[in-house]
């Protein structure tokens, strides 16, 4: 006897938009090279200064998969705190990762509407993820979004990367010249460089094109060469994100 067709949500073929998706701001020839980077590998480092439009290629990049119906969430994810306890913050869990996430809603506001987003926050499409909450998930058909992962300490990332589960794709955004932490060598962001080289499906990316004024780049430049000059004086600060 010939076996029915399954018709349940796991076997039913998930229908994707025929026209393409569109956003109100369209990519640079960098980003869409990077973005076709990024489609073609399971884990992704996106590095680049502040203003080359990191984070905005990342957000492009899920919510075109969530749109298509390849991927059923966007798990977003940055570190907060040096300690990672945000329990001590009021409200609930989204409000207490606010603050933080603020700069990844506007990117997903500006590509595509706040009040068209609002909906796939409300119905959990979206989900904040604090890093001290990821350990114990496995995030399937899912597009994880790491930002900020300069400040992203080494046993923290390895964390990070091993909650992927099947049929998802990680950006990992960050910018070496940001990073926070105490030791500069803590930083996952920068192993995972040296790892690209030697895993496949793991592709290091750098933007460099500035999407702000164009002052904004020359004044990253003298505050790096001024770094440069002085390594055991911290000059640079986190507010160029």
């Amino acid at each position: 006897m010939a076996s029915k067709a399954h018709t349940d949500d796991i076997y039913r073929e998930k229908r994707s938009p025929k026209n393409p998706i569109k956003f109100a701001i369209s990519l640079n020839e960098e980003q869409k090279e990077a973005k076709a980077k990024i489609l073609g590998n399971t884990v992704t480092l996106l590095g680049g200064a502040a203003g080359s439009g990191k984070t905005l290629l990342a957000c492009n990049v899920a919510l075109d998969g969530l749109f298509r119906k390849k991927y059923d969430k966007i798990i977003i994810t940055r570190p907060t705190v040096s300690n990672e306890d945000i329990g001590f913050l009021p409200g609930d869990l989204k409000d207490k990762m606010d603050p933080w996430v603020q700069p990844i809603y506007q990117n997903f506001y500006s590509l595509y509407g706040k009040e068209k987003m609002q909906k796939y926050f409300e119905n959990g499409a979206i989900e904040i993820v604090p890093v001290s909450f990821m350990r114990g998930r496995t995030f399937l058909d899912a597009v994880v979004i790491v930002d900020e992962a300069q400040n992203v300490t080494h046993t923290q990332m390895e964390m990070i990367i091993s909650r992927l589960g099947l049929r998802s794709k990680m950006i990992i955004c960050g910018d070496s010249h940001q990073i926070d932490l105490r030791k500069k060598s803590d930083s996952g962001f920068k192993f995972l460089y040296k790892a690209s080289k030697k895993i496949k499906n793991l592709e290091a990316i750098t933007l460099v094109t500035n999407h702000r004024e164009p002052i904004v780049e020359d004044l990253l430049d003298f505050y790096r060469d001024e770094q440069d000059k002085r390594p055991n004086t911290k000059i640079s600060g986190s507010h160029s994100r």
